[in-house]
């Protein structure tokens, strides 16, 4: 009798979605959008028809689900802790750093964003708010660089979202390297090129 399912107790719904969203994320990190809707009840300990009682589909936890992981704001914390006193290079470094274990942290997570929130089946709403949360991280990026501006041959907002793409192909795209390219090589790139000093 020790091995049979845990009951959790009855919650409201409001409750019940947020405790089973918090059960679809690990499984989503491991299984990526193959997860069943029984790895779900079991995990969150409640019988698979409890899900459709709030959420309409497996679809629609999922998508819930995603968007709850890539909330930035763990991120955007991180980034408005990072002293502005520091030089340029620093403050990008760490901005880097904190980018780049993010969006490694969550590469199976985007690449289902990509495929299901990001494609035509997703209600505008979702996808509204997947690019709001783009349009945040961007901007706090953006607020690290600005004060550098003037030795800068590009804006920051330029710079931002560049080292935002970098980040993004190198943790989950095709030729990813990120354990060769990442925090303060990464803004060297970004800031110095690939040219040796004294280069010609």
């Amino acid at each position: 009798m020790e091995n049979r399912r845990r009951r959790v107790p009855a919650l409201a719904p409001e409750e019940r979605r947020a405790a089973l969203i918090a059960a679809t994320i690990p499984l989503l990190h491991e299984h990526g959008l193959e997860v069943s809707t029984r790895q779900i009840a079991v995990a969150a300990g409640v019988a698979e028809g409890t899900i459709f009682g709030v959420f309409e589909s497996k679809n629609s936890l999922v998508v819930c689900s995603i968007i709850q992981a890539l909330d930035p704001q763990v991120t955007l914390d991180g980034l408005a802790a990072i002293d502005r006193s520091l030089p340029l290079r620093a403050r990008m470094t760490e901005a880097a750093e904190l980018i780049h274990d993010r969006m490694a942290e969550n590469a199976a997570l985007m690449t289902a964003a990509r495929k299901l929130i990001l494609a035509a089946q997703s209600d505008p709403e979702t996808r509204h708010r997947m690019a709001s949360s783009r349009e945040r991280l961007k901007d706090a990026l953006t607020e690290i660089i600005a004060p550098d501006a003037a030795h800068l041959r590009r804006s920051p907002e330029a710079v931002a979202t560049t080292l935002l793409l970098f980040c993004g192909a190198n943790t989950y795209g095709p030729f990813g390297d990120p354990d060769n390219f990442r925090g303060a090589e990464l803004v060297s790139l970004l800031l110095d090129g690939f040219y040796e000093r004294g280069a010609q």
